[in-house]
């Protein structure tokens, strides 16, 4: 989701082409839950996980080899479609295999390690290899080759760890089926009826649907941005800058955020810190309206303003994530989780679809304005929803 911005950028692809079509790589996630029921009802989340590595190895190594082509755009984006789909039902069943290889207890101090490590893959992908891309680009003069190169490396590495994981990952005993003895229909049905009978559901989705309103839009343009010119209203950096600025500093600020906020809630609960992490998510967006206005021309200002954004996102940002294991709690937390997220990703589509085409019209200054706005509704829902006092807390639990 990350690197085809960045790629599709570097490949002279406009800006309402890369937001409107990565966006669409979003709807695996939101359709997810369609077909959630069959990872939490046939086989185990541990065998789930292994397979499907595996297949998203195989799809980058197809990714690789299709860059030449003169259809690369098409041909690219059915290997991202693939990999899309594939992790996407990886998603159902690691966040499964998470709730179920930890005790309860855990689960809420150890949102922020998990975090740690997701963020670590995003160091390495959006900052480091994209610091590979940006060299060998410059070196050879040659865009595609450089990332033939990029994404030749993802395909070996996650292959490997297939291999890896199938020998080391643990086994809990209660990874199988979640109800043994009924058809796949039923259990289909019992698993969705069930998550919408919950009470205040409907504000819930409303939560989960807005939350992430302003990022997504924000997401899509970060890149072209600090990519673009000045003459075209954004920062002139190169794409080894970019790696280091946003990919590296900026997701090690992310992940710091993501650590102090999991230990913040494991201590005093998701309730005491719903409003001030919702906040701190938000009004850090001031930060890319800060670089538009002045455009400051040291990559240090510009990586400071970046992590300064990072941070209070990874912070905030735990709470949603405790938000919807809250909401999945029950005998189908696996598949009910996946529902959760495929709203959330459904926030992230639609409004990323649109926001190239806005931007294009607006000029980044005043598309970062509208970003800040776009937070609005979040925080109107956040004043109206119920948390139990006592969930998150690792002394409650």
């Amino acid at each position: 989701m990350v690197l085809s911005v960045i790629f599709y950028k570097n490949l002279g692809v406009s800006n309402t082409d890369i937001a409107l079509y990565t966006s669409w790589l979003y709807l695996p996630w939101v359709v997810k839950p369609l077909w959630s029921p069959v990872v939490d009802l046939l086989g185990t989340k541990r065998a789930w996980v292994v397979l499907l590595q595996g297949t998203v190895g195989l799809a980058f190594a197809a990714l690789a080899l299709v860059i030449p082509a003169s259809a690369f755009f098409l041909l690219t984006l059915t290997m991202f479609w693939l990999m899309a789909f594939a992790s996407a039902t990886h998603d159902i069943a690691a966040d499964g295999f998470y709730l179920l290889a930890l005790p309860e207890k855990s689960q809420a101090a150890y949102v922020g390690i998990r975090s740690v490590f997701y963020r670590a893959a995003m160091i390495a992908g959006q900052g480091g290899l994209v610091l590979v891309a940006g060299l060998l680009s410059a070196r050879t003069g040659d865009p595609r080759r450089a990332w033939m190169v990029v994404f030749g490396m993802l395909a070996m590495g996650f292959i490997g760890l297939c291999f890896w994981h199938r020998f080391v990952l643990p086994r809990p005993e209660s990874d199988g089926p979640a109800e043994r003895g009924i058809s796949l229909f039923t259990g289909f049905l019992t698993t969705f009826k069930s998550f919408f009978a919950r009470p205040g559901i409907a504000l819930a989705l409303g939560f989960l649907l807005t939350f992430r309103l302003g990022e997504s839009q924000a997401i899509k343009l970060v890149t072209p941005f600090l990519l673009d010119p000045g003459a075209k209203g954004g920062l002139g950096l190169t794409t080894a800058q970019v790696g280091l600025a946003y990919g590296t500093i900026g997701v090690l600020s992310l992940t710091v955020g993501g650590i102090v906020g999991g230990f913040a809630i494991s201590r005093m609960g998701l309730k005491r810190w719903l409003w001030p992490m919702t906040v701190a998510v938000h009004v850090p967006n001031l930060a890319f309206v800060y670089l538009a206005a002045f455009r400051p021309s040291g990559l240090a200002t510009v990586a400071t303003a970046i992590a300064i954004e990072q941070f209070g996102y990874g912070f905030g940002f735990t709470a949603y994530i405790m938000f919807m294991v809250m909401i999945a709690e029950g005998t189908h937390k696996t598949a009910h989780y996946a529902i959760a997220t495929g709203f959330m990703a459904l926030g992230m589509m639609l409004p990323g679809m649109a926001s190239g085409w806005i931007q294009e019209r607006l000029g980044y200054f005043h598309f970062f304005i509208w970003v800040c706005c776009a937070t609005v509704p979040s925080i109107v829902i956040t004043a109206f929803l119920r948390i139990n006092p006592a969930f998150g807390r690792r002394e409650a639990a």
